[in-house]
């Protein structure tokens, strides 16, 4: 490497380490005394200069936006990492989270927290984002619909000053993209804390407040580090509406282009089971295909005195809640594990009056997608034969929503590798294929990438009953910002070293 201007193309992970450590970093060995290719890129710590091992910091409770013990809040403790499995502990690497910015983060966090917007209305929220990476020097880029919005981020070799060209140029290496979703749920927040939701009615409880600004605090490092001339190749971050509206956002980020140039991209998803500092993966379909239907039953109505002579709406809808269910699962495989869950059953305005309509909505779930792509068929036919039993009506509206999310194992791999050198190699676990589903899937058919479950559950409480997702008591451990933060620039740096 020549002296004068840094060509990031041409770094290594070890160079890297020499840049940022004032003396050459030591090199915990592999089996054979060798360095290992993580331990490589160890050095002192911080962007910022400062001394100190990577991994996740303790949230002063005098932080910027932070409430402490005068608002009836505990100040956030500083759990230690997992003990490491198999000797892999954590090693220093670039890319960490300063601790003012770790504070900026959380305050962050809270804002949007405390104000929730539901899909493709998240105006406030991409504004957030949006003058942030500005301060930042980054030049974002709304979608079309008005909300949401990608930002590249790009090497000083390809990005001119700074790293922070607004698009990328032909012939440069393929996109990292680093995916968040922005919107929140219909829900009230139920929570005590000077954070909940101001808005009444809605609620960020699936962790899309975290998702977001962990992407945006990533942004923030890989910036800094491209002003610097340490980053390895182009990143784009892509903050996406809508992914609680099936078909889920991700359809029309697509159609606006936001794949172009990317070669893999990769994506967290709070989830309470899992503790702080542990993320969960595993390799092939890690969430469910997810549909939504609607149907409408219709009679006569009339007296309950006489239900023999009209159609019984109330006792036909009763049955479609419970016989389409058990026909469905006599008529698919069932490791297929494909589940017909009701969320809305409405009829009736009277106790002596047989109603005329009956509306129900429900989702279907399905873990085998040959099982999913047969699903509409077979739960039509399902509600005519269980609605005509009754003399009822049927109108069903099939809606389909999301593919299951399959991980590519390359990707899945250099999560599992950068959360390991982060953290150690204990402080990744396996995780089983939820029923959940995610528009996620829709960018996997067509670049290879993965998602993780970050761990949100505070250390200590592994007996206690988690606040699940979209449930209005659900918040995380704060401490998981950071931690996911350090997860994507680690896999930022290690995805360039692999390429």
């Amino acid at each position: 490497m020549t002296a004068g201007k840094l060509d990031a193309a041409d770094v290594t992970l070890g160079e890297m380490a020499h840049i940022l450590s004032p003396s050459p970093p030591s090199h915990p060995g592999g089996p054979s005394g060798a360095p290992t290719r993580a331990a490589e890129a160890a050095s002192d710590g911080s962007l910022d200069g400062s001394p100190g091992a990577p991994g996740f910091r303790a949230v002063p409770a005098d932080a910027p936006g932070v409430p402490g013990p005068a608002d009836g809040t505990a100040p956030v403790t500083d759990p230690a990492p997992p003990a490491p499995r198999g000797g892999g502990g954590p090693v220093p690497l670039p890319g960490t989270v300063p601790a003012e910015l770790a504070d900026e983060l959380v305050a962050i966090r809270r804002d949007i927290h405390m104000h929730p917007e539901l899909g493709n209305h998240e105006i406030r929220t991409t504004g957030l984002v949006r003058e942030r990476l500005e301060r930042e020097g980054l030049k974002p880029r709304l979608l079309p619909g008005g909300t949401g919005l990608i930002c590249d981020i790009l090497p000083v070799s390809s990005g001119g000053p700074g790293g922070t060209g607004e698009a990328r140029p032909e012939g440069s290496r393929p996109m990292l993209a680093l995916r968040a979703d922005l919107d929140a749920l219909p829900i009230p927040d139920t929570k005590s804390v000077a954070y909940r939701s101001t808005i009444p009615g809605r609620a960020h409880a699936c962790g899309h407040d975290v998702h977001t600004t962990i992407v945006l605090g990533a942004g923030i490092v890989l910036a800094r580090m491209a002003r610097r001339g340490l980053l390895p190749h182009p990143v784009r971050l892509l903050f996406q509406p809508a992914e609680e509206v099936l078909p889920g956002g991700a359809q029309d980020a697509l159609e606006a282009g936001v794949l172009e140039g990317v070669g893999r991209i990769l994506a967290v998803h709070c989830d309470p089971r899992v503790e702080t500092g542990r993320i969960g993966l595993r390799t092939g379909p890690i969430t469910s295909a997810c549909d939504r239907l609607e149907i409408s039953l219709s009679g006569p109505g009339g007296h309950t005195a006489r239900p023999h002579l009209t159609t019984d709406l109330v006792t036909a809808a009763a049955r479609l809640v419970t016989d389409v269910p058990a026909l469905l699962a006599r008529r698919v495989d069932t490791r297929a594990g494909l589940a017909l869950t009701w969320g809305r059953l409405q009829t009736g305005h009277a106790p002596n009056v047989i109603p005329q309509v009956a509306e129900l909505s429900g989702t279907i779930r399905c873990l085998d997608i040959d099982a999913w792509r047969e699903a509409p068929d077979l739960v039509h036919a399902a509600v005519d034969e269980v609605a005509g039993m009754y003399r009822a009506k049927s109108e069903l509206r099939y809606f389909r929503g999301v593919p299951p999310v399959v991980n590519e194992p390359g990707s899945s791999a250099l999560l599992g590798e950068a959360m390991a050198v982060r953290l150690g190699a204990g402080s990744v676990e396996p995780t089983e294929q939820s029923l959940g589903g995610e528009d996620f899937s829709w960018y996997l058919e067509h670049v290879p990438g993965a998602m993780a479950r970050l761990g949100v559950r505070p250390p200590g409480e592994a007996g206690a009953v988690p606040h699940d997702i979209h449930q209005g008591d659900f918040d995380v451990d704060e401490n998981a910002i950071t931690v996911g933060v350090e997860l994507f620039t680690a896999a930022v740096i290690l995805d360039a070293e692999e390429r």
